[in-house]
């Protein structure tokens, strides 16, 4: 319980979802929202779940999401907003459109972060393609670097965190909680929707 008291939660649910054709976030799994579902998964390991990203229709679900601060900036935009209203020193942000995450690999990453020995700014996982930075745990330290960095034009999220100090999980630690590579895959098109549904509906 200590560490779910040093991690707050958020979910960024800005994206324009071009490729899926309409809100990610409203999307259906097993008869419920994603954004919901989402909301319920980062509650059960965090001090609350905050949705970053204005929308009617996630507020008409009885949400309330936090205008974003860098509206147009991308996720980096999302994270330093988070980092800004975070009442815990680490803050656990994962992305609305990664259905596969579980409760086990939250837990798993946020008690990392909490019991970092190195000071880190951001824990992530780092996988075959790169860093995984929407499935990772952010100290409230490391916001300032961030916002320097959106000043600068910087846009793209890993770019941002480039000045932070960042604790890696390689692949032989996550993937005990991955057994099918599945974990980090998110849902862009209304194919991803479709294998998402027949896997976890």
């Amino acid at each position: 319980m200590g560490s779910i008291r040093q991690v707050a939660g958020f979910i960024l649910a800005g994206g324009e979802s071009s490729r899926m054709g309409r809100e990610k976030a409203l999307l259906e799994i097993g008869g419920e929202p994603l954004i919901v579902r989402t909301v319920r998964l980062v509650e059960s390991v965090a001090s609350g779940a905050t949705v970053v990203g204005e929308s009617a229709a996630i507020r008409a679900l009885g949400l309330r999401p936090l205008a974003d601060d860098w509206p147009g900036a991308g996720p980096l935009g999302a994270i330093a907003t988070a980092l800004r209203v975070a009442k815990a020193p680490w803050s656990l942000v994962v992305a609305c459109d990664l259905p596969y995450l579980t409760k086990e690999w939250l837990e798993h990453l946020s008690a990392h972060a909490v019991a970092s020995e190195a000071n880190a700014d951001a824990v992530l996982a780092m996988n075959t393609r790169g860093a995984e930075p929407l499935s990772a745990v952010y100290h409230k330290r490391g916001e300032p670097a961030i916002r320097a960095a959106l000043e600068r034009g910087t846009r793209k999220v890993t770019d941002g965190l480039a000045s932070l100090r960042i604790e890696v999980i390689e692949p032989a630690e996550w993937k005990r909680f991955d057994s099918e590579g599945y974990l980090f895959k998110n849902m862009n098109s209304p194919e991803d929707y479709e294998e998402a549904r027949a896997r976890l509906g």
